[in-house]
């Protein structure tokens, strides 16, 4: 055997060894090291992408056509969940995001977690009952009803609105101080400070059905796992509960808007993973 080919032979050896060892590397979880994942809200309409002031109306369940000027939503307390069953929470002060359909930039979440392997995702649709009653001091970002949270807080109620939709209707009744047809449906209530009340916090648990690799290695100009969601806003007017603007146009902290928020508890869904 030449000297030539023995090289030739040690070196793909070495090559192949140093291969596996990169691979078996890659998978290893370093539980002291993070990796980002994305999650993007693609705001729709049925099978149409969401349009804020649609030429042409989305119909309801009930046949009703609906024009949407406004569809805002908090997501919070964000959890990832290995395929070992253990659970990432993202820090509290950290887990507070304002979706909104007129700004594309907030519909993209950056998370940057603990490496895993991670199978599913649970979220809250609302702000729950510990940052709500927080002094206003520690509530910043996206929470500061003077900034980032203008038109999402109740000051006579002292509450944030977890999800606000606004628009006209033919089917809602005539105001005929604008002559238009308005209705506007703003959902919150967290459960009462000192007393049981109206309670629309509602969690949401996305499967991925595979599992996502989370690692470090990420970071350096790799491609981060990206969760695409759909999220219908239909939802809202259709399912357990279709809802008739014609005696519902106006919904905000009634009993009526318990019927909302288990209608928007189900529009989210996965639609990809990349």
């Amino acid at each position: 055997m030449s000297t030539f080919f023995k090289f030739g032979r040690v070196a793909a050896m070495t090559l192949a060894a140093s291969l596996l060892f990169t691979a078996c590397n890659k998978d290893k979880i370093n539980p002291d090291q993070t990796g980002v994942v994305e999650i993007h809200f693609d705001n729709r309409a049925g099978d149409n992408d969401l349009v804020l002031n649609n030429a042409q109306p989305y119909t309801t369940a009930l046949g009703q056509q609906v024009t949407i000027n406004k569809f805002d939503y908090y997501i919070s307390n964000v959890k990832f969940t290995n395929a070992d069953g253990s659970i990432y929470t993202v820090p509290q002060a950290e887990s507070y995001f304002l979706i909104k359909e007129s700004d594309m930039t907030s519909q993209m979440l950056d998370f940057t977690i603990q490496e895993g392997d991670y199978k599913s995702v649970t979220f809250t649709v609302g702000v729950d009952s510990a940052r709500s009653a927080m002094d206003i001091g520690q509530r910043t970002g996206v929470l500061d009803p003077a900034a980032g949270g203008a038109g999402m807080y109740w000051s006579w109620n002292s509450g944030y609105i977890f999800l606000k939709m606004e628009g006209t209707s033919p089917s809602a009744p005539l105001d005929s101080v604008t002559n238009q047809n308005p209705f506007k449906i703003h959902i919150g209530g967290f459960g009462g400070y000192n007393s049981p009340t109206i309670n629309n916090l509602k969690t949401v648990t996305i499967d991925f059905g595979q599992t996502i690799e989370v690692r470090d290695e990420y970071h350096d100009g790799h491609a981060a796992p990206a969760i695409h969601m759909y999220v219908n806003a239909l939802a809202v007017f259709n399912g357990s509960t279709n809802v008739d603007l014609s005696t519902n146009a106006i919904t905000m902290f009634n009993a009526f808007s318990t019927s909302i928020s288990a209608n928007y508890a189900n529009m989210f869904a996965l639609d990809h993973i990349h």
